[in-house]
């Protein structure tokens, strides 16, 4: 049996309650979310200490979410699991989330988005999980609204997992037919276990691609992570899941006029591993 879900059911039912709460709290999974989300920022080319407005395409529980909060960004997710967005309200997430099929179109206004990010979820338009579905179609339809919400300026970023070279060329052929400019970058091509793939894409015309991971031992995903956690700490700015951290977090939602739980003796204790 295979091991990508997408093989294995639509993403709307694939991801039920059980498994967006059990994806939510895996911490391989947690870790992975926030070191590919790390690298679709560094990708973006956003401008230095400067809020922008992010689309999280596939934004799930709101993993990739926390880290565009921490980075500075507002963010406005969507997906197609009500299941998933269900756990990301719970979980108190800043961003606001919309339930869409991205193979639908992206339905938000021209020139909404200051970028757009996507983990692990580029790959699901590829499935025809309905006889109406066509996912040459459906590319482009998601390219095309997609270029339309971006600023003329903005980049979008998506790690994804291709199964081979004909989905690579079908990505980037609608993905300029719809307006783009760009290409894929692939990280640590040499490794089996390490190898990731991002689809960088430009509105503002073409431009040299950035330059791929792995052709350095220190420049792992995993080392820029944990050095970034590390530069967090001696700025002052509390660890991630911290109580401070979460305190702080808190208080944004409520200057953000968003319903928020009290603070309690309980708040940011560690849990027990029932979610």
């Amino acid at each position: 049996m295979s091991r990508r879900p997408e093989h294995q059911a639509p993403p709307e039912l694939f991801y039920n309650q059980e498994e967006a709460r059990k994806y939510t709290q895996n911490s391989r999974i947690i870790d992975i979310q926030a070191q590919m989300t790390e690298r679709c920022i560094e990708l973006l080319l956003l401008p230095e200490d400067t809020p922008c407005l992010l689309l999280d395409i596939g934004c799930g529980s709101g993993l990739s979410g926390t880290v565009l909060e921490e980075n500075g960004h507002m963010w406005i997710g969507m997906d197609i699991s009500q299941a998933m967005l269900d756990v990301a309200i719970e979980r108190e997430i800043e961003g606001d989330v919309v339930l869409s099929d991205m193979g639908e179109g992206v339905p938000f206004r021209p020139g909404s988005f200051d970028g757009a990010v996507s983990v692990s979820a580029l790959q699901w338009l590829f499935n025809a999980d309905k006889k109406s579905h066509q996912p040459v179609k459906r590319l482009y339809t998601f390219f095309s609204t997609l270029y339309a919400a971006l600023s003329r300026s903005a980049r979008a970023v998506f790690q994804f997992y291709p199964e081979n070279e004909s989905q690579l060329n079908l990505l980037t052929s609608q993905a300029m037919k719809a307006g783009f400019y760009g290409g894929v970058v692939v990280d640590f091509p040499n490794s089996a276990k390490a190898k990731k793939f991002f689809l960088v894409l430009m509105t503002g015309g073409a431009a040299p691609l950035p330059k791929a991971l792995g052709t350095e031992e220190d420049n792992s995903l995993e080392i820029k992570y944990a050095k970034r956690e590390a530069s967090k700490k001696l700025r002052g700015k509390p660890l991630k899941n911290t109580k401070a951290w979460l305190l702080e977090k808190k208080e944004r939602r409520r200057k953000q006029g968003k319903e928020t739980k009290p603070d309690t003796k309980y708040t940011g204790r560690k849990r027990s591993g029932r979610f």
